[in-house]
């Protein structure tokens, strides 16, 4: 079975050369497989994983936009649509100098399983381009949007592909991407997710990713035996996904010292004080060492590394393969004993090894992380039936979405025997039920 696993990974690499992220994603996820395919050859024999490993289609284009000096700038866009058997495309559209077609498709794929775990009805994809919005005026994000959209708008629809927001994407931007979708279709569809409320967006929206991270690695405590209480939690990260996570984490009793951003990181004993991070970062959209300035309790370190603190909990919220193996052994020394992923793998492969190794909880981002695609999910469903749910009730889904999806991934763990492996449990749940709708569709 492992020659089989690594041909399939020597596969993928070949076909797919210089994609790094798309090449450590698949090869976690296969090795994760292996005992579902002893026990199911069919999903070999009739060519599940070879269809489930190459995306239904893959489109990249010009994006042409004038600047505020009038100046014609081009970037690329990019939408993987990676599988449709359980649902209509759904993943977020991502908006960064780093973003390249392997990083849109490592997203794209971790997308399939992450959107089957939630159990509603979406399948998996990814968009983006590697435009960069920070120091950009509101009308040049406008003018690169709209040009984004009306290339893009060829391939969407509410029942083909819903694309939401995700890093550099707000609900600014999701703002002018919706209203340049309604002109060129002349019809208003539920065809973004993260929009705002006045049009169609759903509460809990922004909090989702982040306190559905909380509510998943809440379940992955209290199953052995612990809990956020006056636990120390560390948060890489100071955008929306860390700043929710900690809001919640510190409703649970827990104390969160650091968040961090490109140039350093926050450490703060007294607790970070949530309130002025979203001052800082989302209406001043300043630097974060800037709350050292204003919180005397709080030591900002520049180019530092936020996984040097000493925490019992690590959540990283930042981006991928933040936490490599030298960094995972310093949180083990440190005496960390679990990890949630609120970010999209942002551990490399063998610091989740080292991890798992020594006994450290790990909450995979493809289960952590899927608060954001449960609400927007949930919002698909608000806009198809034109209703709008209470901050309250869409929570309350929220939370009985995570915990499902934990108790999914330890029951997965268990049947394959890696009890207290949620990395496995997440991929083999979220697979099966991909794999299944694949066998009972025929060859697509």
């Amino acid at each position: 079975m492992s020659a089989l696993i690594q041909n399939y990974i020597e596969t993928v690499k070949k076909r797919n050369p210089g994609e790094a992220e798309f090449h450590q994603a698949v090869e976690e996820v296969l090795e994760s497989l292996a005992p579902v395919l002893e026990k199911y050859p069919e999903y070999v024999e009739k060519g599940v994983i070879d269809r489930f490993l190459e995306p239904e289609r893959q489109v990249m284009f010009r994006v042409p936009w004038v600047d505020d000096s009038g100046k014609v700038q081009v970037n690329r866009g990019f939408r993987v649509q990676f599988n449709s058997a359980i649902g209509p495309y759904k993943g977020g559209i991502r908006f960064h100098p780093s973003v390249y077609l392997g990083i849109i498709k490592f997203l794209g794929f971790e997308q399939i399983l992450k959107n089957s775990l939630t159990t509603l009805p979406m399948g998996g994809g990814k968009g983006g381009s590697d435009f960069d919005p920070k120091g950009k005026s509101d009308n040049e994000v406008m003018r690169f949007c709209q040009s984004f959209m009306t290339e893009l708008v060829k391939y969407i629809g509410p029942d083909t592909d819903v694309p939401a927001g995700d890093m550099g994407v707000g609900g600014r931007e999701i703002g002018f991407m919706f209203g340049q979708y309604r002109r060129l279709v002349n019809r208003f569809d539920g065809v973004l997710t993260g929009k705002g409320i006045p049009f169609g967006g759903s509460l809990a929206r922004t909090e989702a990713t982040g306190y559905g991270l909380v509510y998943f690695t809440r379940e992955m405590l209290k199953a052995n035996g612990k809990s956020f209480k006056d636990q120390l939690v560390s948060i890489s990260g100071s955008g929306n996904v860390a700043i929710y996570a900690c809001q919640k984490a510190q409703s649970y009793g827990a104390k969160v010292i650091t968040v961090s951003d490109s140039n350093g990181y926050i450490i703060d004993m007294d607790g970070i004080d949530v309130a002025l991070v979203q001052q800082i970062k989302e209406v001043e959209r300043k630097r974060i060492s800037e709350y050292a300035v204003r919180k005397t309790s709080a030591k900002y370190v520049d180019g530092g590394c936020v996984w040097d603190v000493k925490c019992d909990i690590a959540l990283p919220c930042s981006t991928q393969n933040d936490i490599d193996v030298d960094k995972a052994q310093t949180l083990i020394n440190n005496g960390c004993y679990a990890v949630g992923e609120g970010a999209n793998m942002p551990c490399t492969n063998d610091a989740v090894k080292l991890f798992l190794a020594n006994k450290v909880l790990v909450g995979p981002a493809k289960a952590a992380n899927a608060g954001g695609v449960a609400t927007s999910g949930l919002e698909m469903t608000q806009n198809s039936m034109r209703l709008a749910w209470t901050f309250e009730e869409v929570d309350a889904k929220l939370d009985s979405i995570m915990t499902g999806i934990f108790k999914a991934c330890d029951e997965a763990s268990k049947e394959f025997g890696m009890p207290g492996n949620y990395v496995a449990g997440a991929n083999i749940a979220g697979f099966q039920k991909v794999a299944k709708a694949m066998l009972a569709q025929g060859v697509i």
